[in-house]
């Protein structure tokens, strides 16, 4: 069970909070261009898809036939170790935040393969056309329709 993140002490600004209240916590611009391709490629998916053993949490994009989950996460919510940043007003819940949301992505993946799920996480930086050929292999590598 990932830990507990502590009460949240308040945006350091109101343009901060402004910035935090719009951001998108699905369909997000890496996610809808991963799921075009697939779609394109004649792959049919399932989105926002409970995760087995713990419906509070869904898959991005799920492959429910095949048990394939594609989850397509971002930089700085998941700590990549690339571009991920810390940010330096409320530093230390920051911290805790982004350390609870690795190890519910942890326990995510461990939930969903003990289900004999296979798990597929892409960055949200990372070229499309690779992520698709990521998941292409994982389901058989051939598309469905041309």
């Amino acid at each position: 069970m990932p830990p507990r993140v502590p009460p949240h002490p308040g945006a350091s600004s109101p343009g901060v909070s402004a910035r935090m209240s719009v951001a998108a916590r699905r369909d997000t611009a890496p996610e809808v261009a991963l799921r075009r391709a697939l779609h394109a490629q004649g792959r049919r998916f399932r989105v926002v898809y409970p995760v087995p053993g713990n419906r509070r949490r869904t898959i991005d994009i799920a492959f429910t036939r095949a048990k394939v989950a594609v989850f397509v996460d971002g930089c700085f919510w998941h700590g990549c170790p690339e571009h991920g940043t810390q940010p330096r007003a409320n530093s230390g819940w920051w911290a805790a935040k982004l350390a609870a949301n690795r190890a519910r992505d942890e326990d995510t993946d461990r939930l969903l393969r003990e289900a004999g799920w296979r798990v597929i996480r892409v960055w949200e930086h990372e070229d499309v056309a690779t992520a698709l050929a990521r998941v292409q292999e994982t389901l058989g590598g051939v598309p469905r329709r041309p």
